[in-house]
This record gives structure tokens, C-alpha cells and sequence, in this order.
């Protein structure tokens, strides 16, 4: 079963930042990804992130696309077999973590 992505306004904007070929592979990651996007503990693709340096991300998973150091950060919605990409960045000092535990306080995720 395929879940349904929803991109925050700023994540959609992360996703123009990348050239063709990164976008192609960010795009083909999350397709692959959303069919099964749980967490590697209950046999899906995210690894979950936790509570670490201070930003509590407890609840959200990763992407890892390791040759270009990107990370995708989504958070799913169970009740509705929803995908909310939260941020999408290279993984450059943590940047997208930061990124990310403050977007989840701005739309309460």
C-alpha cells in the first residue's frame, strides 16, 4: 500500500534547492520509501530519530541517500496513512536536524 506524501511549504522549497540529478534521486527515494514507510523495526525503510543535543525528534524517521550525504526527515500520520516530509538537506553539521526539530515545533508535529 502506497502512503500519501505531503510536503511542508519549506521542504517543497528544499526539494527545488537540489540540481536534476539529486532531485531524480530524493524523488525516487521517497517513492520508494512510501510504500512502506515505517520504521526498520516493523519492516519499513525510516530509521527513527530520537532526542539528541537538545532537539527532540522522537516520532520522526530519516532517509539516508549516503553518495550525497542527504537526509529526508518525515513524520507519519498512522489515522490516515499519511507521509509528512518535514525537511530534506545534506546532512552538513547536523544542519537538517536543526531544521527539522524547528519545523516540528512550527505545525505541531
Amino acid at each position: 500500500m502506497n502512503w500519501t506524501v505531503i510536503y511542508l511549504p519549506e521542504s517543497e522549497k528544499d526539494l527545488k534547492s537540489f540540481s536534476g540529478d539529486q532531485k531524480a534521486m530524493i524523488l525516487k527515494a521517497i517513492g520508494k520509501v512510501k510504500q512502506n514507510p515505517l520504521p526498520y523495526t516493523e519492516g519499513g525503510y525510516g530509521k527513527p530519530l530520537g532526542n539528541q543535543n537538545g532537539r527532540d525528534l522522537s516520532g520522526m524517521l530519516k532517509i539516508k541517500l549516503r553518495g550525497p550525504g542527504i537526509r529526508v526527515v518525515y513524520r507519519l500520520i498512522r489515522t490516515e496513512t499519511e507521509m509528512v516530509v518535514v525537511v530534506i538537506g545534506a546532512r552538513a553539521d547536523d544542519v537538517v536536524y536543526d531544521l527539522a526539530f524547528e519545523r516540528r515545533k512550527k505545525y505541531g508535529l
